[in-house]
């Protein structure tokens, strides 16, 4: 049975996961799909026990005495005007935050001991490429196209490898079934509940056919997190792909309720052409979704980007950009695209250790926070880099404070440093991000990158009960003299104790619930094989270059 279908929850799509199963049962994914989230955690013989059925109706916990700290500043009695608590409570009913402060009670509540840990927001990653957990570390030098070197960079780029090449007949994307779509999803969603990502983007470009969608989308509704399904292309444009015209059955068959823990979001990638581009934009305005697309230095996206900038876009010259607009990368964009951006209110979100590693352009932090603009954190591709959030906050913190302290320096005197004068600040350079800046990244401006500020991002009464517990116990934080410092600077995913998501515990004193991982493994190992054999890439753990 699926794991997510709690009483009350609008979110077991019968129908259409019968359907799903029926026409993979072919492949053996309807066995797979059936058994590979296993048992209670306790039948699998772990030593774990969570309050029993937390996130039901009426079901009531305490996560008592921990470091709070909720992302919403001035909230009532906390120690810190970002509203932050030393030893606060954090009272959970059903899948609703009721109440946050000190010493709270509730008749029937099960106490939760947090002393010593931090009790914050889950994570939230704007964009991830879930289907290529298969192929991680695949390519871990590559550049984003083969510039012609013959170094390890160009001739593993992710143009060629991963999606389809000039030729459109490259690479892994396009050999992909439904039964790989499905267990990459589950096992690189699991992945990241497990470091505490509790809300992604799945930004999936798989859509060979309506069931390789469905099957994405059945695997984000069995992971048991918050997500966004990103209704991108096929790469290598598959014969039989129904993109972008099978928009419309995917939102009436699967996301007909504002009460689901996934939602959609529709793909409309500029550098498919002005054809695609305005019928993608089209559907996707004409359904009320938000339009999210790559926009970044190659590929010829700049101009395009100006044309939407003028409200000149598509075939018609009559596309413009409109706060539904959610930009991934932004590097490399005129003056002229960014002002359409911030005029509107787009939304833009930033990977930071991926466009610094691929040759994206330089993640455009700078830019934004001159134009008073604050960017989400997205993870994008696990061929290359890893998809934890410390990874994603301390690249964003460090990168933007290299910039501006070599900014600080050139203004001076290296000659007289020390002894000389230090040199001012120089006008217009926005200030040094800290801490606290990119835990707001990683947390609430997700949230409103994604439409989902109402529910998620922060700890606050009535929003729904996203929360992660870390260690601040562990041998490589402790002690914790700077909470929000220790999370950024010290902290990693072992650190990552209690995941919870809509008041349900997925993961409870280090272990994740109801999760088979060794069968996981295996199916997604067979999954690789498959994929390096139909690619007709060699399987070598240690390659020559």
């Amino acid at each position: 049975m699926c794991i997510l279908c709690d009483p009350g929850k609008p979110q077991f799509h019968s129908t259409s996961r019968r359907n799903f199963l029926k026409g993979t049962a072919a492949t053996g994914l309807a066995a797979g799909a059936m058994t590979l989230l296993g048992p209670s955690a306790e039948a699998q013989g772990h030593n774990v026990n969570p309050p029993p059925h937390t996130g039901e109706p009426g079901r009531q916990y305490v996560i008592r005495n921990g470091y709070v700290m909720t992302m919403e500043p001035g909230t009532p009695g906390a120690n810190s005007s970002f509203g932050e608590f030393i030893e606060g409570d954090v009272f959970v009913e059903g899948k609703t935050i009721k109440a946050i402060g000190r010493n709270l009670q509730g008749r029937n509540a099960t106490a939760i001991d947090a002393r010593g840990k931090v009790v914050m927001p889950g994570f939230i990653d704007t964009h991830h490429h879930q289907a290529w957990t298969a192929i991680r570390s695949a390519i871990p030098d590559s550049i984003l196209i083969n510039d012609g070197t013959g170094t390890a960079s160009a001739e593993q780029n992710y143009f060629e490898h991963v999606l389809a090449g000039q030729t459109g007949t490259t690479g892994f994307a396009r050999h992909y079934r439904p039964q790989d779509v499905y267990v990459s999803e589950l096992f690189g969603g699991l992945s990241q509940l497990d470091a505490g990502v509790t809300t992604v983007l799945d930004v999936s470009q798989i859509h060979h056919s309506p069931a390789h969608s469905d099957a994405a989308i059945q695997a984000l509704f069995d992971t048991g997190r918050r997500a966004a399904f990103g209704y991108f292309e096929s790469a290598g444009n598959v014969a039989g792909n129904q993109y972008p015209q099978d928009a419309t059955r995917i939102r009436n068959q699967w996301f007909f309720s504002s009460d689901q823990l996934v939602h959609m979001i529709m793909g409309g990638e500029v550098y498919l052409g002005p054809a695609t581009l305005t019928q993608s934009w089209t559907i996707g305005r004409q359904l009320g979704l938000q339009i999210a697309a790559h926009i970044l230095s190659p590929f010829g996206i700049r101009p395009t980007l100006d044309l939407l900038a003028q409200g000149k876009g598509g075939i018609n010259q009559n596309i413009g950009l409109g706060p539904d607009n959610l930009f991934i990368h932004m590097t490399g964009m005129s003056d002229l695209g960014w002002q359409g951006v911030r005029n509107v209110g787009a939304q833009v979100s930033i990977a930071f250790p991926i466009e610094m590693n691929m040759r994206h352009g330089m993640p455009p932090i700078v830019k934004m926070q001159k134009l008073g603009l604050e960017p989400s954190l997205s993870t994008d591709v696990e061929t290359n880099m890893t998809a934890d959030f410390f990874t994603q906050m301390r690249s964003a913190m460090t990168m933007q404070r290299l910039v501006i302290n070599q900014a600080v320096l050139d203004t001076g005197d290296f000659v007289t440093f020390p002894t000389g004068t230090w040199p001012p600040f120089p006008a217009g350079l926005p200030p040094l991000l800290n801490a606290r800046d990119v835990l707001r990244f990683a947390t609430i401006n997700g949230a409103k990158c994604l439409r989902l500020d109402s529910k998620t991002g922060s700890l606050k009464v009535n929003k729904e009960a996203d929360i992660i517990i870390l260690d601040g116990t562990d041998l490589n934080v402790f002690p914790m003299n700077n909470v929000p410092g220790a999370v950024v600077t010290m902290m990693d995913r072992s650190n990552v104790e209690t995941v919870i998501v809509a008041g349900k515990i997925r993961k409870w004193k280090g272990e994740l619930l109801d999760v088979d991982v060794d069968l996981l493994r295996t199916e997604l190992a067979a999954t690789r094989d498959f994929l390096y054999n139909a690619t007709g890439v060699p399987q070598n753990p240690f390659p020559a270059k």
